[in-house]
């Protein structure tokens, strides 16, 4: 039981570092398996201590839920950690040379992520019944389609071959630009993560696909990110129980299987240097960032605990269900509590030791549903089995050396069905409210607009389109028009207009305290009398 959770994890486990080591922090193979590896180890010892629950000694509150219930690095936080990292990275000396590595923007938000799950710790302590008034079903369901949303356009980047060569550009004179992340950073043909057209004409080539050097969106890029799909589906269509828990990783690792024993004009999409070069065994803290502290991240960074927070109350609650559990019993408030305290210390915890935030993840309620067994020794052989999987450092070898469009494959999948679930849990508010339909409309239809044109707030695409209100809109270097100060205040407030779920979320939230709940709009027919 436990194997079977652990697999229903690991594609999603993978994901988030996988993402912000390769994309935004721009490491080397060494660096995206070591964070593949600390990802499972860390999960893994968290999902242990959330099952077993301790009391706290002299209080009645708890640390856990005490039940089957596991904890993975969240996929909520990606957008804000690739957009804040990119700006960072767009940051210049006066000399023009980069202001932060990849590694010291990284640690950057780390130390910010400590700061602000202290918000989660918090709201822990504050019973249930008001942080559901505070944040209904309307509001954080729209958090969580946008956060699907938002990924989802990621996604289907990998799939044509790569996020960084889908957003570029290969100009006649030699020079290459593009948007990279939601701030919209420019550089030129000595960056790397793009390998230019041969003649200097046409299209940007995708690069992250082994040996394999095609433009965005070639066939042999679609069709191994199809394969997978194509395994899902089967899966489902034929698979035996324990296979459709564990469809995520069946259908990546017949991917992968796939893109192995290819081969494109003699290339391969699967060279073997990746997992040869990996160490037999490995352990969280073998690398180490830099911990700092970036200002303009906070306010995303405390919307997303937010979100977290009302998620984990939903996904407790449908854990209960699944266990056949009563959740009017004073053990269900006991759990919840416990629960959000283990993920606010545990997402502090997973910063200090050079992880994302770790929150509860829902789809494991689905495994509990069909194999009825809702023991929490199962949660803890699943806590076992992914510190093996870390450990084992030569699995996050296999998994580092996907290609890209395999990798997209899977992900647009999990991105959508981070979408679904917002879906669901929108579903549970009444849409037929006039007040409902307003904060739905207006919120997605912010959220989805910078889904699709991320630019429209600070338009960094050239100088002379830059809009005069971000005056400081170009790479910041020291002694520019703007102090570092105005800078931070700046990047902040993109940061959020530009992260889809945050300025969705934040517009839902504020229509959810003003608009008044008697909106309805009363009608009278002809003979006096309501309609």
């Amino acid at each position: 039981m436990g194997l079977q959770h652990a697999f229903a994890m690991v594609g999603g486990l993978i994901v988030p570092p996988y993402v912000v080591m390769r994309f935004a922090v721009g490491g080397d193979a060494d660096m995206q398996q070591y964070a593949i590896a600390c990802s499972l180890i860390l999960s893994g010892i968290f999902t242990i201590l959330n099952c077993v629950q301790f009391n706290i000694p002299g209080t009645k509150y708890v640390f856990g839920t005490g039940m089957l219930s596991v904890l993975g690095t969240s996929f909520g936080f990606l957008p804000i950690y690739e957009s804040a990292i990119a700006a960072m990275r767009a940051e210049e000396n006066a000399d023009g040379t980069d202001k932060y590595s990849g590694k010291e923007a990284y640690g950057k938000m780390l130390g910010t992520t400590m700061v602000c799950a202290m918000l989660e710790v918090l709201l822990s302590f504050v019973p249930k019944d008001k942080l559901r008034r505070m944040f209904p079903n309307i509001v954080t369901g729209v958090a969580v389609m946008l956060i699907g949303a938002g990924l989802t356009a990621t996604g289907i980047k990998y799939w044509g071959g790569g996020a960084v060569c889908a957003e570029m550009a290969w100009k006649n004179n030699g020079q290459v630009y593009g948007l990279v992340g939601k701030g919209g950073t420019w550089f030129g043909p000595a960056q790397t993560g793009v390998a230019p057209f041969p003649g200097g004409g046409g299209r940007s080539m995708c690069d992250g696909n082994g040996e394999v050097i095609k433009a965005f969106g070639s066939p042999e890029y679609i069709a191994l990110g199809f394969s997978v799909v194509l395994m899902l589906v089967i899966v489902e269509l034929f698979g035996s129980p324990f296979m459709k828990n564990a469809n995520v990783i069946i259908a990546l690792l017949f991917g992968y299987f796939v893109a192995g024993v290819s081969r494109a004009e003699g290339n391969k999409f699967v060279p073997d240097t990746k997992i040869k070069s990996a160490e037999p065994i490995t352990f969280a803290w073998v690398e180490n960032f830099p911990i700092g502290f970036y200002g303009p991240a906070v306010l995303p960074l405390l919307i997303a605990f937010l979100v977290t927070t009302v998620e984990t109350i939903g996904d407790l609650h449908a854990t209960y269900e699944a266990s056949e559990e009563d959740t009017e019993s004073e053990e269900f408030d006991k759990s919840v509590q416990g629960g959000l305290l283990s993920d606010g210390v545990c997402s502090f915890a997973a910063a200090l030791a050079t992880g994302m935030p770790n929150t509860t993840f829902s789809q494991n309620n689905g495994v509990i549903a069909l194999t009825k067994c809702a023991s929490r020794r199962a949660g803890v052989c699943c806590g076992l089995w992914l510190v093996a999987l870390g450990v084992l450092s030569k699995v996050s070898g296999i998994i580092s050396s996907m290609p890209d469009c395999v990798v997209g494959g899977m992900t647009t999948f999990l991105f959508c069905n981070v979408f679904v679930s917002g879906l669901s849990v929108v579903s549970k508010a009444d849409l037929n409210s006039r007040r409902n339909r307003i904060i739905l409309a207006i919120s997605m239809g912010v959220g989805l607009g910078v889904t699709a044109v991320p630019w429209i707030f600070g338009d960094q695409r050239g100088s002379s389109g830059t809009a005069p209100f971000w005056a400081c809109s170009g790479p910041f270097r020291e002694g520019a028009d703007c102090n570092k100060g105005e800078r931070g205040i700046r990047d902040g407030i993109l940061i959020l207009l530009t992260t889809p779920y945050s300025i969705g979320t934040l517009l839902a939230m504020t229509l959810h305290a003003i608009l008044p709940t008697d909106m309805e709009v009363v009608g009278y027919s002809a003979d006096g009398g309501k309609a």
